[in-house]
């Protein structure tokens, strides 16, 4: 009985290992592309979301594309461009056609699946980078990420979950070592994490008292 609990419980906690090391991957990942939609990569890269399907089906809705700047740029280059009428919101089409002009080149862009060509001139400093790769369904997650609501679920509730279960196991061995001190003389680096630890559980119980604030406001918004 007492053998089979105890090899139920190693289980349990491995499974449990597995998941906090899956989220905690997850997490990083997220973040880590959320980070590279807002700054530039090593090497002049960057990422930027699809919204639209007008570059489907070589590029579907949702997803992301890493563009690079490029010296020249050549008729079929997918490029993501600044838009004239919504500067903040790029789109990402590919070059109909480039004419000379006086004032420089005049790039024509247009997406796969539009019937015309985009309105307006585009000059070659417009151009932000040709598209080296796309990933799809991606762009949804830096969209929503990029929201105050998408910044809460995808970043802060993960890392403050972790650092609450990180400050838990400490808490749980602290506990642990002030038992053991009742039965034996503490070594005195035992004692020393003892010190540590009782500051931690306070640094815990403040924790737990912010997570229980931000999930009343949050179901008081929601209610």
């Amino acid at each position: 009985g007492n053998s089979y609990k105890k090899q139920t419980m190693k289980q349990l906690k491995k499974l449990g290992n597995f998941f906090y090391g899956l989220v905690f991957t997850a997490l990083l990942l997220v973040a880590a592309i959320i980070t590279f939609s807002t700054f530039d990569f090593p090497g002049n890269y960057k990422l930027y979301s699809v919204m639209s399907g007008s570059m489907e089906p070589a590029i579907g809705v949702g997803s992301v594309v890493l563009i690079k700047p490029q010296e020249s740029y050549l008729p079929g280059d997918v490029v993501t461009v600044k838009d004239t009428e919504n500067p903040r919101e790029p789109v990402t089409h590919r070059i109909q056609s480039i004419e000379e002009a006086t004032g420089g080149a005049i790039i024509v862009t247009k997406g796969d699946a539009n019937e015309s060509a985009d309105s307006g001139q585009r000059l070659q400093k417009d151009i932000l980078g040709k598209v080296q790769l796309s990933v799809p369904h991606v762009g949804y997650i830096v969209s929503f990420g990029k929201t105050r609501d998408g910044l809460i679920f995808l970043v802060i509730i993960p890392v403050t979950i972790i650092i609450y279960s990180e400050l838990l196991t400490i808490k749980n061995e602290t506990i642990k070592l002030l038992q053991e001190r009742k039965k034996r003389k503490l070594t005195p680096k035992e004692k020393l994490e003892v010190e540590i630890g009782e500051e931690e559980i306070k640094i815990e119980k403040w924790y737990h008292r912010l997570i229980k604030k931000i999930v009343g406001k949050f179901k008081k918004k929601h209610d």
